[in-house]
C-alpha cells in the first residue's frame, strides 16, 4: 500500500524518474473525507481549507489575498534529522501581500515588514536612503545567484508571417539600445543577456563570476570556461545538425549589437534597415512595407504589468525610425494569459529560467511538439529539427561533460536563429532587512539568501533595531 510504480517507455532519460519522484504524496484519507461542515472534499477543486501536511510548518491563519501566517509544528517528525538541523528556526512566519510595490516599500520603511527582496533597479538606487538605513538598523545586502540561469527577452510570435524571417528578428535587436536604456532607466546596474543559460556554466560563453575558493568543491569542479567558437565535444554535437543550423554557429561568436551613443545607434539602425531590405521590406511614405504586398510592418507589444510600459516606450522611437508602426497594449492578467494560450500576440516579454541541470523542460521551452500546445512555454513557436535533436542530446546525456556540451550547442543555435531580442539580467538578489536576524558565517554556495530557512531571531540585534519585538 506504500508502493508507487512508474513504467517508462524507453531507457536513458535519467532525469524523468527524478521529476516523478518530486510528486507530492497526498493524504488519501483526508481528501476522501469531509470538511468541518460535513461537505465531501474534492481534490479537483480549489479550496480555502488548509490541507493536511507533514512539514515543519502549518498554516495558523490567513486572509485570502492579504496575508498568511505559518506556525512551527512542535512535534514535527523530521526535526532531528541531520539534514534539518539548523533549519526552520522561527516559531512563526508571516507573509504580507501588496498589490502596489510602492505601498509594499512604504510598509517596509515603516517597520511593518522585516524582510524585503527588491526587484527594481530604480528603487534600489534611490528609495533606500532613509534614517534606518543610515544608522544601520536596516541592512542592505546582495546575495550572488549561482544556481540559476535565464533568458529574458522580447519574444517574437513566429507563427505570424512577419516574424518568420530571422533577418527581421535580428533587425529588431539592432534597434534595441540596451546601453542607453541601462544608463537612463536602470542606473547602470544591469548586464545584457547574451545566452539562453546566462549566468551558468552551460552558457556558450561562460565565464565564472566568482573566483574559485579552496573550500568550495562546487567551484573547483566546474568545467573550463567556454571559448569563442565551438570545439571538442560541443563541436561534435553541432556537426550532427550542421545542415540545419545557421552557418554562423560554426564561424562567428554571437554578439548583441552595442549602442550607447548617437553614432553607434545610427550605425545599428543602418544595419537594421539593410537586413529589412534583404527580407523584402522597403520604406514608402515613411512607412516600412512589404515590397510585394504593400502591407505595413506593424508590431504590438503586449504586457500585463504597467511598469513594463516604460521599456516599450523607450524602445518604440527606434523602431519607428525604421518605419515600423508600434502599439503598446497592457491588459489584465486573465486576458493576458488567454491571449498567450491562443498565441494572440506579436511580441511579449518572456522569461525562461534554467537550472544547473537542464532536461525534459527544454521540450516545453523550445520543442516542436510544444509549439502548438496551448499553455506551453514555447511562446516563440519554434519548430526546428536541429533544436529538437539538441534537446534530446541534453535529455539523454550520459555524463556532466556531455550535458554541458549539448547545452552550449543548443544555446548557440537558439541565439543565431534570433528568436528573441535579449534583454538584461542582474547576477545578485537585492535584499533589505531590519537587523533582527542571525545567519551562518558560511552561507550555502547555491542558496541565494536562504531566508528564512537557515536564519534565526537574534534578540540582541532586535533590541537595537527597534523596540518592537
Amino acid at each position: 500500500e506504500r508502493d508507487v510504480t512508474f513504467t517508462f517507455d524507453g531507457p536513458g532519460n535519467r532525469e524523468l524518474p527524478q521529476i516523478l519522484g518530486q510528486l507530492t504524496v497526498l493524504p488519501k484519507h483526508w481528501w476522501e473525507g469531509t470538511d468541518r461542515n460535513g461537505r465531501k472534499r474534492d481534490i479537483t477543486a480549489t479550496t480555502l481549507e488548509p490541507p493536511l501536511g507533514s512539514g515543519a510548518y502549518r498554516i495558523k491563519s490567513f486572509e485570502a489575498g492579504r496575508t498568511v501566517v505559518y506556525e512551527r509544528v512542535p512535534d514535527y517528525w523530521g526535526r532531528n534529522l541531520n539534514v534539518n538541523i539548523g533549519r526552520d528556526n522561527f516559531d512563526e512566519i508571516r507573509y504580507e501581500y501588496f498589490r502596489d510595490p510602492t505601498v509594499a516599500l512604504e510598509a517596509f520603511k515603516a517597520d511593518q515588514v522585516d524582510w524585503r527582496t527588491e526587484n527594481s533597479a530604480k528603487s534600489w538606487a534611490t528609495a533606500y536612503d532613509f534614517p534606518a538605513v543610515r544608522d544601520k538598523r536596516v541592512i542592505l545586502e546582495e546575495f550572488p545567484i549561482r544556481n540559476l540561469g535565464r533568458m529574458q527577452g522580447f519574444a517574437f510570435n513566429t507563427r505570424r508571417d512577419k516574424f518568420k524571417d530571422p533577418r527581421v528578428r535580428r533587425a529588431f535587436n539592432y534597434a534595441f539600445d540596451f546601453e542607453e536604456m541601462n544608463r537612463q532607466m536602470f542606473y547602470g546596474q544591469y548586464q545584457r543577456i547574451d545566452s539562453y543559460f546566462a549566468g551558468t556554466e552551460l552558457a556558450w560563453n561562460w565565464r565564472p563570476n566568482d573566483e574559485p575558493r579552496e573550500d568550495d568543491a562546487a567551484f573547483t569542479a566546474q568545467p573550463a570556461p567556454a571559448s569563442g567558437l565551438p570545439e571538442g565535444l560541443e563541436r561534435e554535437i553541432l556537426e550532427t545538425v550542421r545542415d540545419k543550423v545557421p552557418p554562423e554557429v560554426f564561424t562567428t561568436p554571437y554578439r548583441n549589437p552595442v549602442g550607447g551613443s548617437p553614432e553607434a545607434m545610427r550605425a545599428n539602425l543602418r544595419e537594421a534597415m539593410r537586413l529589412l531590405r534583404e527580407a523584402g521590406y522597403v520604406v514608402r511614405d515613411r512607412r516600412l512595407v512589404n515590397a510585394q504586398t504593400g502591407e505595413p510592418l506593424t508590431v504590438e507589444f503586449l504586457g500585463n504589468d504597467p511598469n513594463s510600459e516604460r521599456l516599450h516606450l523607450f524602445y518604440k522611437p527606434a523602431l519607428e525610425r525604421l518605419g515600423i508602426t508600434v502599439t503598446i497594449r497592457t491588459v489584465d492578467d486573465s486576458q493576458y494569459e488567454n491571449r498567450l494560450r491562443n498565441w494572440d500576440f506579436d511580441i511579449v516579454t518572456a522569461v525562461w529560467p534554467q537550472s544547473l541541470s537542464p532536461g525534459n523542460e527544454q521540450r516545453d521551452f523550445w520543442g516542436s511538439q510544444a509549439a502548438d500546445r496551448p499553455g506551453s512555454r514555447n511562446l516563440v513557436g519554434i519548430k526546428n529539427p536541429a533544436v529538437d535533436a539538441l534537446i534530446d542530446r541534453i535529455i539523454f546525456a550520459r555524463d556532466r561533460a556531455e550535458l554541458v556540451a549539448a547545452s552550449r550547442a543548443l544555446d548557440r543555435v537558439l541565439l543565431w536563429n534570433h528568436y528573441v531580442v535579449p534583454q538584461f539580467t542582474y547576477p545578485k538578489v537585492r535584499t533589505a532587512r531590519w537587523d533582527r536576524f542571525g545567519k551562518p558565517a558560511k552561507m550555502p554556495v547555491y542558496g541565494l539568501s536562504a531566508f528564512p530557512t537557515i536564519w534565526w531571531w537574534d534578540a540582541g540585534r532586535a533590541a537595537k533595531a527597534s523596540a518592537r519585538q
